[in-house]
């Protein structure tokens, strides 16, 4: 289950960073966040306009997995506040971290049912007491329904799914073993070069094939070339 930026998905603008950023703006929030998992692979994709760091520091630990921002808001039909989830641990877990990059758990989802049973999630959030948060809350939950009905038409209509899925998401480990296959190194090189066991280098490229649908090892070069995800040498 991997964590998708569609942001950086090659050739899409970025009006959808835009809206969010307005988005904020106009409602007095500090950032927000779109999201869909994908009904088959389990990928969770969107866009945030967190800190950079933040967004980081969050796909490096796997949080999506756990954050029930994600999960538990995705199985109601009505505004989530993330105050419901305070005494769950993986909030906790992911919220203790999330205090460090200025991020507070004062939040809601609004999740949006699509015509093909997809799920969307608008997430918002704001550092403030428990009074000026409910008091927020309740003046502009109408318009977040309403933004977040626009984001997911908008992003199912625009086709970027499409190209994230076209795309799989190695990592950059991943990434960076194909390279050096592609410029001719073995696994035993490679493995010198990163200071890694040659079954380890084996290891990642067994997941970089399964990731590209490859049988071998070159026809994985060779797709990851086709993808613009490696360059030829």
């Amino acid at each position: 289950m991997n964590l998708i930026d569609l942001s950086t998905v090659p050739n899409t603008d970025d009006n959808f960073m835009s809206f969010l950023d307005t988005l904020c703006e106009s409602l007095e929030f500090e950032y927000a966040s779109y999201a869909t998992t994908h009904p088959i692979t389990g990928d969770v994709q969107g866009y945030a306009n967190y800190p950079d760091r933040w967004k980081l520091h969050y796909a490096k630990r796997g949080m999506h997995r756990v954050d029930p921002t994600l999960y538990q808001s995705a199985r109601s039909i009505a505004p989530v506040d993330w105050g419901r989830f305070t005494e769950h641990p993986h909030f906790k877990s992911v919220f203790n971290d999330a205090r460090d990059f200025g991020i507070t758990n004062c939040g809601l989802t609004v999740p949006i049912r699509g015509p093909y049973g997809e799920c969307g999630l608008l997430s918002v959030t704001r550092n403030c007491d428990a009074h000026e948060w409910n008091l927020l809350k309740k003046k502009v939950v109408g318009d977040l329904q309403f933004a977040a009905v626009h984001m997911h038409d908008n992003v199912m209509r625009s086709g970027v799914l499409h190209k994230a899925l076209q795309r799989p998401a190695l990592s950059a480990r991943e990434l960076q073993i194909l390279q050096w296959v592609a410029a001719g190194k073995s696994q035993q090189d490679i493995g010198d070069i990163l200071s890694i066991s040659h079954r380890t280098v084996e290891v990642h490229l067994r997941s970089g094939r399964q990731k590209l649908s490859a049988l071998t090892t070159a026809q994985a070069v060779g797709r990851a070339i086709g993808l613009g995800l490696i360059h030829p040498s």
